[in-house]
């Protein structure tokens, strides 16, 4: 086999690994009870539910705020995000979470938030380094 060969087989070999590891990250929105069994890494789609409590306390820990949201069937759990609490959070139209089930809390490590028109239909994307290192182990 001539070198040309071999180094077109190692980088078809490269794309192909690099486009599997892509589509792991695409995924279609699941909900809290399919979180909860599955154990995975999942996208969950919901509403924020103001009636109940958020809790973020910059002075403590500027990394720390939980929330209610539901989701798509009406299920409602507590969300851990381990990132600080977005500026007009309370007036989202709809957040996407990515993260995992852990016990009856959803650990998000990745937040994007749909905001009213004063943002001009702009999604806004929160990204945790701390929450993505916990769901790697």
């Amino acid at each position: 086999m001539k070198k040309v060969h071999i180094i077109g087989i190692v980088l078809i070999a490269a794309a192909i690994g690099i486009l599997m590891s892509i589509s792991n990250d695409v995924s279609t929105f699941t909900t809290f009870a399919d979180a909860t069994t599955s154990g995975k890494v999942v996208k969950i789609s919901g509403h924020l539910s103001k009636d109940k409590e958020m809790y973020y306390e910059p002075q403590k820990d500027p990394n720390y705020f939980t929330f209610y949201l539901k989701d798509s069937e009406s299920v409602e759990r507590k969300v851990i995000l381990l990132s600080a609490k977005p500026q007009d959070f309370e007036r989202s139209e709809s957040i996407v979470l990515t993260g995992k089930m852990d016990g009856d809390t959803f650990l998000a490590s990745d937040m994007l938030m749909k905001c009213p028109s004063k943002y001009k239909d702009e999604e806004i994307y929160i990204k945790s380094k701390e929450a993505s290192a916990m769901l790697d182990k």
